[in-house]
């Protein structure tokens, strides 16, 4: 996380409602050799921020070393792009990087294997139901013991949370008009991801002033 603390004034409410609809993150944890076990995962936050349910196949190296409760963090990146130091329209400054990121921190445990099969529905249900009014796939869609057999390839995990920490970084430390004008340069030619939101965000921004 970004130590300023002008990028890190949301509350822990903001911040867990950002991981909750992006819905896809991260997760690190600790290997043996030293170096971090990364895997890339979609999840369910709970709506009381406290857990959040994910799979993994069971080949992944965190599948394997995860036999118990195993501490980690999971990385949720939202909008970025790179900030041109003409887009101000000021003397004296530097390129920089504004970025929307959460992290949540806990332990991920093992489920039953019976648990499986309701994450996998919720989960699907979450996305799914933002693609309306296309009908929602359902895993009864699926040929009868096609569905036994892929899920016999993947275990059922949950992330206890026990730390939110959100960088919001979004120009807060530039004046208003300045900051309007960075928005237009990320909004015209910004290199990064979900520019209109990011310049959205910019614009709207309060800064505690």
């Amino acid at each position: 996380m970004h130590p300023n603390p002008a990028f890190r004034r949301e509350d822990a409410a903001r911040n867990l409602a950002f991981a909750r609809a992006r819905g896809f993150g991260v997760l690190a944890m600790s290997g043996g050799s030293g170096a971090p076990l990364l895997s890339h995962v979609p999840f369910l936050l709970n709506a009381e921020g406290t857990e959040a349910d994910l799979h993994l196949v069971r080949s992944n190296p965190i599948a394997r070393a995860c036999t118990g409760a195993m501490a980690g963090r999971i990385a949720v990146s939202g909008p970025d792009s790179y900030i041109s130091p003409d887009w101000y329209e000021l003397a004296d400054q530097v390129p920089t990087w504004n970025y929307v990121a959460v992290h949540l921190t806990g332990e991920l445990r093992p489920l039953p294997p019976e648990a499986l099969w309701d994450l996998l529905d919720r989960l699907t249900a979450k996305f799914e139901e933002q693609l309306l009014p296309k009908p929602p796939w359902t895993s009864g869609k699926m040929s009868a013991g096609v569905m036994d057999k892929m899920m016999r390839m993947i275990r059922p995990y949950r992330f206890e949370v026990t730390g939110v920490d959100g960088t919001w970084k979004l120009s807060q430390n530039k004046p208003g008009p300045v900051r309007a004008r960075a928005a237009e340069g990320v909004a015209a030619y910004g290199q990064g991801q979900e520019l209109a939101l990011l310049a959205a965000l910019m614009r709207g921004v309060d800064t505690g002033g």
